[in-house]
């Protein structure tokens, strides 16, 4: 009985199997035949409208990109709303890249300028508060002189066309009337600045009597120098926007788009709404329509170099904050220059304005033109060498005193300096050195490729792409299966001329810069003595106790052997170190030699008794 009811069971088992396999292939191909996928994504990207998708696929559509000889789901319609949707994807997508590059430098550049500002401000209320506390006579008509000179440097670093030398010179022409009736004759009534005439004679003939000296030409070259290359670094930085502007949009040629089409969008006239393009298909694409964007490359290499020139230029030895820290300290010699000439001045202005005074009944000449009081200057004597022979390194000793009222370091309340801002930019830069050569490949990463599994050649579906993968640059092209490239995009081309030409520019300006060190030879970039702790706050710095005793009485020492308020010869110098006394150390040798003798000598005695 069971033998024979088995075969009848099977028997309709089996029907039923074969039934549902033919509703289950009639299913998939009813699915197969339909482009209700195609349409979903069509919608989704916002393609185009949505009754450009048919229903089934069609035969025999006349294509011109996406070319199948079976049913396809795409139309000459459709291929027209590819164009457009794959133009704007790529460029959505190129912006994207770009868009935390353009940032960093316009928001430095901003930053940049201003830091600059804030150094301009500081060195004008350090020079105005000069002019009020010493130099009170004068100070009320010279503010506004010193509110010019700032205005215009100010313009200057904002790329303004404004000379810097004249600027200064300028200065100094507008306060030497003041200078003359209120310092060098205070006893006059004023009539060098009331009369427009005399006033004017004394403006134009300044650099000819020269009563300051050589500080407005000194002045002059070393702010020229430093708020030159700071100009400099504004400039590029806007040079670096214009680049990325133009590059955001780049002109993609027929063939590009065409070729976008085919490895974005041509899968899915065929239902293939989730294959992905292979790897190396992509970048022959990307790097052939990219190929006038990739010619910035080496261009682009050499403008990251420049910026971390300039930046180290102007930060990394606080060569502009520096600068402008000495124009209080120029002023005030040249004010006590005119001072110390004045009889000298007071002949030639009467010789050549024809100004007839009488004796200067103000300050004369000291005899000793060292010794100074406070009503004069609250800066440290003078050398007693003449103005004109002053060295750079005299100089520099002369303004170490203001250098802890200036910002070289961040406060507590402000870790923000430049140079700590122009190492934080050089750092964020690096990262986008290549960035023109990797965009290709940046556009061909991630999700938006296939790179070990089946995709997309253009073609058909493959395991892999076959097809040779080519470099960056138009030379390369030749060699691209998928994009044929005719020619150099004008627009790109200019772009990358300009950029090379400001480079150039800027090393025939700056010839200095290719000398320079990098950021790497100054540590790790935290500015020198921002610690949390200060050595007004009681802290201790590097060394010992006992080393701090020998600098100190070094100090001592040396400023006892040197020149004396009152004299007028400088001290020669020592011809051997001055003695030191060292707290806590032990006795002099010159103590320990007859004890060493001593000891030595009664060994030996012992030694000769016990033979």
């Amino acid at each position: 009985m069971s033998r024979g009811v088995s075969p009848r069971v099977n028997s309709r088992s089996s029907v039923r199997m074969v039934t549902l396999v033919v509703l289950a292939v009639s299913v998939i191909a009813a699915d197969a035949y339909s482009c209700h996928e195609v349409k979903t994504v069509f919608q989704l990207r916002q393609v185009g409208p949505l009754h450009r998708v048919p229903e089934t696929p069609v035969t025999d559509v006349d294509l011109l990109v996406c070319k199948h000889g079976g049913p396809s789901c795409c139309t000459r319609k459709m291929e027209e709303s590819y164009q457009t949707a794959v133009k704007r994807e790529t460029l959505h997508n190129i912006h994207s890249y770009s868009y935390e590059l353009e940032h960093l430098i316009s928001g430095h550049a901003d930053a940049f300028q201003d830091m600059f500002q804030y150094l301009l401000s500081f060195s004008q209320g350090h020079l105005s508060s000069l002019l009020e506390g010493t130099y009170s006579s004068l100070s009320r008509h010279a503010l506004p002189h010193v509110n010019q000179l700032f205005s215009s440097l100010s313009l200057y670093l904002r790329g303004a066309n404004v000379s810097v030398e004249a600027t200064v010179h300028q200065f100094f022409n507008n306060i030497f009337p003041l200078v003359y009736t209120r310092l060098i004759n205070p006893g006059t009534d004023g009539s060098a600045t009331a009369d427009s005439n005399i006033g004017d004679c004394l403006r134009m003939t300044r650099q000819d009597v020269n009563p300051f000296g050589h500080h407005p030409a000194v002045m002059a070259q070393e702010l020229a120098g430093a708020l030159g290359v700071g100009r400099q670094l504004g400039l590029a930085l806007e040079e670096g926007l214009e680049v990325m502007n133009a590059t955001e949009h780049p002109g993609l040629s027929k063939e590009c788009v065409k070729s976008l089409v085919k490895m974005v969008f041509c899968s899915h006239c065929r239902g293939l709404t989730l294959i992905k393009p292979c790897g190396g298909y992509c970048l022959n694409v990307m790097r052939g329509c990219l190929a006038s964007v990739s010619e910035l490359d080496q261009p682009w290499r050499r403008y990251t170099n420049l910026l971390e020139q300039l930046t180290l230029a102007v930060a990394g030895h606080h060569s502009l904050e520096l600068s402008l820290l000495g124009v209080r300290v120029h002023v005030e010699e040249a004010l006590f220059y005119a001072q110390v000439h004045g009889s000298l001045i007071t002949a030639m202005v009467d010789k050549v304005c024809g100004l007839s005074t009488e004796e200067p009944t103000g300050m004369q000449p000291p005899a000793n033109p060292e010794v100074t009081t406070s009503a004069m200057t609250s800066s440290p004597p003078l050398p007693s060498a003449a103005p004109s022979q002053a060295s750079p390194e005299k100089w520099l000793k002369q303004i170490a005193h203001l250098k802890s009222s200036f910002p070289l370091k961040p406060s507590k309340n402000n870790k923000r300096s430049l140079k700590i801002l122009s190492r934080e930019f050089f750092l964020h830069l690096q990262r986008y050195k290549s960035f023109f050569a990797a965009l290709p490949e940046m556009l061909c990463e991630g999700e938006n490729v296939a790179e070990d599994s089946t995709c997309w050649s253009g073609d058909d579906l493959v395991e892999s792409y076959t097809g040779r993968v080519v470099g960056n640059g138009l030379h390369a092209q030749r060699q691209n299966p998928e994009v044929k490239v005719r020619g150099v995009d004008p627009t790109m081309a200019e772009v990358k001329g300009r950029l090379e030409r400001f480079i150039q520019e800027t090393q025939e300006r700056f010839p200095q810069l290719g000398q320079m060190d990098g950021w790497e030879e100054f540590g790790s970039g935290e500015e020198e003595g921002s610690t949390e702790c200060d050595d007004e706050d009681g802290c201790q710095s590097s060394g010992d106790g006992q080393e701090k005793t020998l600098h100190k009485d070094v100090t001592t020492e040396s400023k006892s052997n040197g020149r004396q308020p009152g004299g007028d010869t400088k001290q020669e110098a020592p011809q051997k170190p001055p003695s030191v006394r060292v707290i806590g150390g032990s006795p002099p040798s010159c103590w320990l030699q007859p004890c060493s003798l001593v000891l030595l000598f009664a060994g030996l005695c012992l030694q000769w008794m016990l033979f």
